[in-house]
C-alpha cells in the first residue's frame, strides 16, 4: 500500500481519469466525474495535468445545449508506440501500433534468416516506415515458438528457428531493442494467440479459455481469470509431449501428441491410407473440404487425437471455451465436439478462431499496448513533476 500523500492521491486521480477515457472513449468533464466518482474540480485538475503531459487532448465540444458547450477529451494514442512481432518458420510479421492498438505500419517478409539476432532486423525497418524514431517505441513484444527462458537468455524447444536456442540470445536482443528505452517481452506464440483471440477474436469476454494451435507442432495458450497463465517455468500449455495411447516413434511407449497430430503426422496418416497426392496438411484439409472420403477419415483421426488432449486439459482447468487456431479449425471443430462429448461430461464449447494467421500478431500488439500504457504514464508524469 502507498502512503496517501497529496502527490500520490493526485497520481491516482490521473490514473482514474485516463483509464476512464481509454476504456470508455471520449468524454466531457461531467461525464468523467460521473464515471469515476471524482468531483468535477478534481477531474478538471487531473485533465490539466494529463494534458500537460501529452497523455490527454481536447478534441472538440459537446453538442450545443443550455449554457456553455463542454470540452470533450480523449486519451492521446500518439503519446507512445509499440512493436508487435510474430516470428514464424516461414515468415516474419511486424506491426507498429499506437496506444489505442491502431496499427500505423506493417511489415511482412519471408523468414530467410540464419541467425537468431537477425530475426528482429525487421523491427527497426518497420519503425522507420512509420516515420517514427527508435525512442518512440515504448514496448516490443516478440512471439516465438518454444519456451522463453529469461535466466539463460534462450528459447527452449525452437528447433525450426536457426540460432534461436543459443544461450544468451535474448539478452543480446534486449540490448539491441532496448537501447532507446523500449521494454522487450519475448512470449510463446500460442500464448499470444490466446491473448489475441481473447482481446479481438472468438473469446471476447471469456475468463477461462484454452487456445489450441495446430501446425508444424502442437501448442496451447491458457487464460485463467482473463490473464495469461504461464506456469512455474513458463511451460504451461506445452502439450506436445502428452501421451495419446497410440504407439509413437518410441518403441512400447504411447506416442506424444506431436507424433500423431502435427502437420507432418497428418500428411503421414494420409499417405498411409493411400492418399499420396497430399503433400501438406493444407492439401489434406482442402481435399476433405471437397468431400474426399480418405481425407475426411484423416481429419476424423486428427480430431480424435486433439479431443484426447482437450479432455485431459478440461479435467484440470475446466475451461469455458476451446479456441482452435489455424486454417484447419473449421473442419476439426465438429468432429472434435463429437469425440469430446464421449470423453468427458463437462465438454467445453469448441470454436474456430476468428483471427486466423493474424492472431499471434494481435496478441503481441495487445500485450505491448498494456505494457506501454503504464510505462508512458510513469515516464511522462515523472518528467512533468
Amino acid at each position: 500500500m502507498r502512503v496517501g500523500t497529496p502527490a500520490n492521491v493526485r497520481e491516482q486521480n490521473q490514473r482514474l481519469v485516463l483509464e476512464r477515457l481509454r476504456a470508455g472513449g471520449s468524454a466531457t468533464r461531467p461525464q468523467i466525474a460521473a464515471g469515476t466518482g471524482l468531483s468535477k474540480p478534481t477531474v478538471g485538475q487531473a485533465l490539466l495535468d494529463l494534458e500537460q503531459c501529452g497523455l490527454v487532448r481536447a478534441v472538440g465540444h459537446s453538442p450545443a445545449g443550455p449554457g456553455r458547450a463542454a470540452v470533450v477529451y480523449r486519451a492521446a494514442p500518439e503519446a507512445g508506440h509499440v512493436a508487435g512481432v510474430d516470428i514464424g518458420r516461414r515468415s516474419i510479421r511486424v506491426a507498429i501500433a499506437d496506444l489505442d492498438g491502431g496499427v500505423v505500419a506493417r511489415l511482412d517478409e519471408p523468414n530467410r534468416c540464419r541467425s537468431g539476432s537477425a530475426l528482429v532486423q525487421a523491427v527497426p525497418d518497420a519503425v522507420a516506415s512509420a516515420a517514427l524514431a527508435p525512442e518512440d517505441v515504448v514496448a516490443t513484444v516478440v512471439g516465438t515458438p518454444g519456451i522463453p527462458d529469461r535466466a539463460s537468455g534462450t528459447v527452449h524447444r525452437a528447433p525450426n528457428l536457426p540460432g534461436w536456442e543459443r544461450k544468451g540470445l535474448l539478452h543480446r536482443l534486449a540490448q539491441r531493442l532496448c537501447a532507446h528505452g523500449s521494454e522487450l517481452v519475448v512470449e510463446n506464440d500460442a500464448n499470444l494467440c490466446a491473448v489475441g483471440e481473447h482481446a479481438l477474436g472468438a473469446a471476447l469476454g471469456v475468463d477461462v479459455l484454452v487456445c489450441l494451435t495446430v501446425g508444424t507442432g502442437i501448442g496451447m495458450g491458457v487464460l485463467v481469470g482473463g490473464k495469461l497463465f504461464r506456469g512455474a517455468h513458463g511451460a504451461a500449455g506445452e502439450v506436445a509431449d502428452l501421451p495419446t495411447g497410440v504407439p509413437g516413434v518410441r518403441p512400447h511407449r504411447p506416442g506424444p501428441v506431436e507424433d500423431v497430430a502435427s502437420a507432418h503426422a497428418i500428411v503421414a496418416g494420409a499417405h498411409a491410407l493411400g492418399l499420396t497426392a497430399a503433400r501438406s496438411a493444407k492439401d489434406v484439409f482442402r481435399l476433405a473440404q471437397d468431400g474426399d472420403p480418405v481425407a475426411l477419415r484423416v481429419v476424423e483421426q486428427e480430431a480424435q487425437h486433439l479431443a484426447h488432449v482437450v479432455a485431459a486439459v478440461t479435467a484440470v482447468l475446466d475451461p469455458v471455451l476451446i479456441v482452435l487456431a489455424g486454417g484447419c479449425a473449421p473442419l476439426l471443430a465438429e468432429p472434435m465436439r463429437r469425440a469430446l462429448a464421449v470423453a468427458t461430461p463437462f465438454a467445453p464449447e469448441i470454436v474456430p478462431g476468428r483471427l486466423g494467421s493474424e492472431a499471434v500478431l494481435a496478441g503481441a500488439v495487445t500485450t505491448a499496448v498494456g505494457t506501454a500504457r503504464e510505462l508512458v504514464f510513469e515516464r511522462r508524469t515523472a518528467v512533468e513533476a
